[in-house]
């Protein structure tokens, strides 16, 4: 009798139109089949924190659920666990329509995860890309919910710290403010600890950037921008690198044109948000002056204006097709994952032109030599593996001889940060540089988190493990001029001078437009993808015919595709943390 398992049944056409409808992808093979009590149905979205789930409740209970898994680096910190529960449970008092009810909490199979009710819907940053910007009837219902939101968190004692329009939901029963909390419990963490901001520098308050104060106050000021953006598709404080952003938001007013351009939809509204915007956090608006304003512009409360089309349609097509994933059932649901086989490549091999290294001549597939010709084939085989070896030593001697101490290389990023802003405030409160987080993993299964395409993102900068540098170590080259026993010192040491710092490549040089890990895909715009084609033209890829255009179409993707199998990562065209650090890599 044949053990093989019967094949599980297809599920209907219209069970993955509805996962796609409800804003998720079919699950990878990557991905968990579990999450504590719940079955992931599909992925929403990832961002600096984690991946995002919609599931539903295992003992087919009714009801879909958003379950956050945090990053590996970040759940296997204590401190970060400790911290994460207690904003949990901060989260469970706070009880508003406009925030998801927190369902529960967990930490399985090195999974940490929070579980919320799934609010269907668009995020402001999708709905502003895909339907336009808010009429004006529309901006001041955000800004009436949006502060009823703020004012329960306040109520709650709970400072949001990383307000932005893609942490703000949009449903046809209102507005949502998601992800307050797990900011707080990540400032505090041992990664993140050396002097960091967690949150958008574009969205940051100017007295979190510059001392890492947080309030209520600072709530506000970044409600404000992500109003702003809702009303003219722009940050207030405008585009560029974190350092860019981070400085104009800390020391300078917000663009006169995105301000015009505010006060043309509605002056009111650009008086109150020039109000929420002021660099004193006491000369800004409370929560409850927000919706006083809001109603003073027309506002009513139990009977708002509809959201502009199409995103009225949008949101009743999302409602629905939840609907239609709650009527399934559990087995029919949890067949829409779409497992993916890694994809055959070779791995990187030796750059064109030079020589095979001696170890790849002999592999464990050769054709054995016949009689006495196999041991002399083994014999070579293990001469070429040492031979490997002791080159690997050398080059690793070599690296310690010649490195630059830790703290040089530690501080370089930061000064360079610091370099941006004046001299007391460099020297009392340096701004952190934005700087990738990988998360070790070789999976790109990232989505981009919308609205943000040309925003850099500072989530985990300046990642270290310990927390702080403990102060000035001796360098290796100190280490082995001077003997232990006190004897003569070898000739091998190296000299006094400093050794020769190796050129910039000009990928790295010459390419600063863009310095987070934000997931980058193809029909992504703006300075992310403008980051992308310079760095992969400057390494000698084609991105197509019209350059740098800050476009990902056809030949950009062919181009990432081409990169990421050079370097032994999954070939999915994605631009993801671990694309990015390679791509940023100095080889």
């Amino acid at each position: 009798m044949s053990d093989e398992r019967p094949t599980p049944p297809r599920p209907p056409a219209s069970e993955g139109a509805a996962l796609q409808q409800a804003g998720a992808r079919p699950l990878r093979s990557a991905d968990p089949t579990r999450i504590g009590p719940y079955l992931p149905l599909g992925l929403l979205g990832s961002g600096g924190m984690g991946h995002v789930y919609v599931a539903r409740p295992a003992d087919n209970a009714p009801g879909l659920v958003a379950v956050k898994v945090i990053r590996p680096e970040y759940a296997e910190d204590p401190r970060f666990r400790r911290r994460f529960e207690r904003e949990a449970a901060v989260h469970a008092r706070v009880h508003t329509p406009r925030t998801p009810d927190l369902l529960g909490t967990g930490f399985d199979d090195s999974l940490l995860w929070m579980a919320t009710q799934y609010l269907p819907g668009l995020n402001l940053a999708e709905a502003v890309r895909e339907c336009g910007r808010l009429e004006r009837a529309g901006v001041w219902r955000l800004v009436a919910e949006m502060g009823q939101a703020l004012s329960a968190l306040a109520a709650a004692d709970v400072v949001h710290r990383d307000l932005k329009p893609s942490n703000v939901i949009l449903s046809q029963q209102g507005t949502h403010v998601i992800d307050f909390g797990i900011a707080q419990a990540a400032d505090g963490s041992a990664i993140t600890s050396s002097g960091s901001r967690v949150g958008t520098p574009a969205f940051m308050a100017p007295e979190y950037l510059r001392e890492g104060r947080c309030d209520t106050a600072s709530d506000v000021f970044s409600l404000a921008g992500s109003l702003i953006y809702a009303a003219t598709g722009h940050a207030p404080f405008g585009d560029g690198t974190g350092v860019d952003v981070m400085h104009r938001v800390a020391f300078e007013e917000p663009k006169q044109e995105i301000m015009a351009e505010l006060s043309a939809v509605d002056p009111a509204l650009a008086a109150l948000m020039s109000a929420c915007l002021a660099k004193d956090p006491a000369g800004r608006p409370l929560p409850r002056q927000l919706i006083e304003a809001a109603m003073a512009a027309g506002y009513a409360h139990g009977h708002p204006a509809s959201w502009h089309e199409p995103l009225a349609a949008r949101l009743l097509a999302r409602r629905q097709a939840c609907e239609e994933l709650e009527r399934g059932s559990v087995h029919e649901t949890v067949q829409l994952r779409t497992p993916v086989q890694p994809p055959a490549f070779p791995g990187p091999g030796p750059v064109s032109g030079s020589p095979t290294p001696p170890w790849q001549h002999a592999t464990p597939t050769q054709t054995p030599a016949p009689e006495n010709g196999a041991r002399r084939s083994r014999r070579r085989v293990y001469l070429a593996v040492a031979a490997g070896l002791a080159v690997c030593a050398v080059a690793a001697g070599a690296f310690a001889l010649t490195r630059a101490p830790l703290d040089e290389t530690a501080s370089a990023r930061p000064g360079a940060a610091e370099s941006a802003l004046p001299g007391p405030a460099r020297n009392s409160s340096p701004l952190p540089t934005s700087s990738a987080s990988p998360s070790g993993k070789k999976k790109e299964s990232e989505k981009a988190e919308p609205g943000e395409s040309d925003v850099t993102a500072s989530e985990s900068s300046n990642a270290t493990s310990d927390g702080g540098t403990g102060g000035t170590r001796p360098t290796p080259a100190d280490d082995a001029s001077t003997p232990s026993d006190g004897g003569t010192t070898p000739t091998a040491t190296p000299t006094p001078t400093a050794p020769e710092t190796p050129a910039t490549p000009p990928w790295i040089s010459q390419c600063t437009y863009y310095s987070g890990t934000e997931l980058t895909v193809q029909g992504n715009k703006g300075q992310r993808v403008v980051q992308v084609q310079c760095m992969l033209t400057k390494r000698g890829y084609s991105v197509g015919s019209s350059g740098v255009d800050g476009e990902f179409g056809t030949a950009t993707l062919a181009a990432v595709k081409q990169f990421q199998g050079a370097k032994g990562l999954e070939v999915d065209g994605e631009v993801g943390p671990n694309t990015w650090a390679a791509l940023r890599s100095s080889t």
